[in-house]
């Protein structure tokens, strides 16, 4: 199967992989043949990419590292827990999440294991899911980014815990914003931002007095929009005055942010959001964090045509395990020529080759 945008899908394409609805049930099932009805429902849905089976990713397969049932459980349980938050203020608010936090643990516990228990690079199919409350589906993911980060930083088991906790609970302060303005689809007024900036405060407020919940998850919440040179908020805090914590779930956030779709954003790919943070390493997000994050996602999925340097085209076949940003790939094309033939290179062993760009609106020509 390969990735495609939604731009060039045409009726009678292949569903490649199962779209799912903030239910856990399927939306669109792999195998169905595609007519104009599905694509203008999509456009409607806001949906980016897809993925289609079709005969240049013949046996490409793409793999989420948690499961889409764990997933929807997991987001079913944060959804259960925190929304009893929201419209409540103060002690209230705070005595919830105390009651529940056996539960959040347990969520972060669970999590934890499967990201110790897997050998390979973080995938996260966000295009395959389609959800209203981005929240609880953004704080799963910064979840998993953040161990994933910890793991690869050397933290503790019970660092990568704290930190999960940290993670999931980063952003609690939002149930506390007016839902105007948290679930508006277009850019904010700056009296709005205001407002928005104030869920970081809210979040320590509910946390900080908690007995069975750390106090560096309470600065976790405080700190992950804090900036390494000072312009970043509630209290434009500098380098050493950041908690490594809330470096760590400060990162993640921002490429899940800009690598899952939004109702007034579209989508970046995994290596646009890379590119993001590499640009302000060492000005606003920590050097080696960005590095951890390098090492342990993938860049280009599986299934994503690429232009190689050398006038030559391909799809991204498999990862590496040693390099992630240098994946195998299956040539299919050179020089505009369709090959009758197909074989495979490994960008590791090919230090040469350049990935001039990613290619998500190639068609075969017929």
């Amino acid at each position: 199967m390969r990735l495609i945008s939604l731009n060039v899908v045409k009726e009678g394409m292949v569903v490649g992989k199962t779209i799912w609805n903030e239910a856990g049930h399927p939306l669109l099932h792999q195998g169905v043949v595609i007519n104009q009805r599905i694509i203008e429902r999509l456009r409607q849905l806001n949906i980016r990419y897809i993925y289609i089976d079709d005969l240049i990713s013949d046996g490409i397969q793409i793999e989420e590292t948690v499961d889409p049932i764990v997933r929807h459980r997991v987001v079913k349980e944060m959804t259960k827990t925190f929304e009893v938050v929201r419209n409540l203020k103060g002690a209230q608010a705070s005595y919830i999440i105390e009651q529940q936090s056996k539960a959040i643990s347990g969520i972060v516990e669970g999590l934890l294991d499967t990201i110790l228990n897997s050998h390979e690079f973080l995938t996260i199919l966000s295009d395959a899911y389609l959800y209203d409350e981005y929240l609880y589906h953004h704080s799963f993911q910064v979840t998993l980014y953040s161990i994933a980060i910890a793991k690869e930083l050397g933290h503790s088991y019970e660092e990568l815990r704290l930190i999960g906790i940290g993670a999931i609970l980063h952003d609690i302060g939002k149930l506390l914003i007016p839902a105007d303005i948290l679930k508006k689809p277009g850019a904010l007024t700056e009296e709005e931002y205001n407002v928005m900036k104030l869920h970081t405060r809210y979040g320590f407020d509910l946390l900080r007095n908690l007995h069975s919940i750390s106090l560096l998850v309470a600065h976790c919440a405080f700190q992950h929009h804090e900036r390494l040179d000072g312009s970043g908020y509630p209290r434009g805090l500098v380098e050493f005055e950041i908690h490594p914590f809330a470096k760590i779930i400060g990162v993640a956030d921002v490429f899940d942010a800009v690598t899952s779709n939004r109702i007034y954003r579209e989508k970046s790919l995994p290596t646009e959001g890379m590119a993001i943070l590499e640009k302000d390493a060492g000005k606003l997000y920590d050097v080696k964090v960005v590095e951890a994050l390098k090492k342990c996602i993938v860049h280009y999925p599986n299934g994503t045509v690429i232009t190689l340097s050398g006038n030559r085209r391909g799809i991204v076949s498999r990862q590496n395990e040693l390099y992630p940003a240098r994946p195998y790939v299956r040539i299919f094309e050179e020089n505009g020529e369709m090959l009758v033939a197909t074989y495979e290179i490994n960008l590791a062993t090919a230090p040469n080759e350049t990935i001039e760009k990613i290619d998500t609106e190639f068609i075969p020509s017929e």
